[in-house]
């Protein structure tokens, strides 16, 4: 079986679970080829998909995982590493189309969001319950929080209040086979099992995929 016909029926199979979700615009696809870092792959990726919860991401996992086929998770592209840079023959699964607040508690002084939220627009919301979240990448007008926990960002702020692993409490993980995870707590203190959601910090979509925190 040649791999055309491979990729063919790859595309196929998240069309049938995730719908329009699926986008094969060449336009669209051009524009995940490169990241802030400069570098651009040597031709489009066989699809993007923009998920819309942690369903999504488990299901374009799951396909991805009995297909053999390599996935490149991407938030803002602001990555100066290059990592999140889509190249032929893979799925480039996007978390900026998940961006949603889902809660701010100002008595607990924790936020729970989707991966695809924008840093600044987390402060703006947080700075009305009379919040703000510490890590401040030279991004942050752009970057993502999902993208900042997989790389770890810091930023100027980071050598008085740490960097991004130090204002984590808990994470949603997909890992590659699909199954979802739950790791961490919503307390300052934790010690019960190992801790798992640090892991994940800075681990850049080599773990996992993150999808909430």
């Amino acid at each position: 079986m040649n791999s055309g016909l491979i990729s063919s029926q790859v595309v196929s199979r998240l069309q049938q679970s995730l719908g329009e979700r699926v986008v094969l615009e060449i336009s669209r696809l051009a524009q995940t080829q490169g990241d802030k870092s400069g570098q651009f792959s040597n031709g489009p990726p066989l699809c993007l998909v923009e998920a819309s919860s942690t369903a999504d991401v488990a299901e374009v996992l799951r396909i991805a995982n009995e297909t053999r086929t390599p996935v490149v998770p991407r938030g803002g592209g602001s990555g100066l590493a290059g990592g999140a840079i889509g190249g032929p023959g893979e799925i480039v699964l996007s978390l900026a189309t998940m961006n949603q607040i889902v809660e701010i508690s100002r008595e607990d002084r924790w936020a729970v969001v989707q991966a695809g939220v924008i840093n600044q627009d987390l402060n703006n919301a947080a700075k009305e319950q009379g919040l703000w979240f510490a890590p401040d990448p030279a991004s942050r007008h752009w970057s993502t929080v999902g993208g900042n926990i997989a790389t770890n960002a810091g930023g100027l702020l980071c050598v008085k209040y740490g960097v991004t692993r130090e204002a984590v409490l808990d994470l949603t993980v997909v890992l590659a086979s699909g199954e979802i995870l739950t790791l961490g707590h919503r307390t300052v203190k934790g010690v019960t099992g190992y801790d798992l959601a640090s892991l994940m910090v800075g681990s850049e979509g080599t773990l996992g995929v993150i999808t909430e925190a």
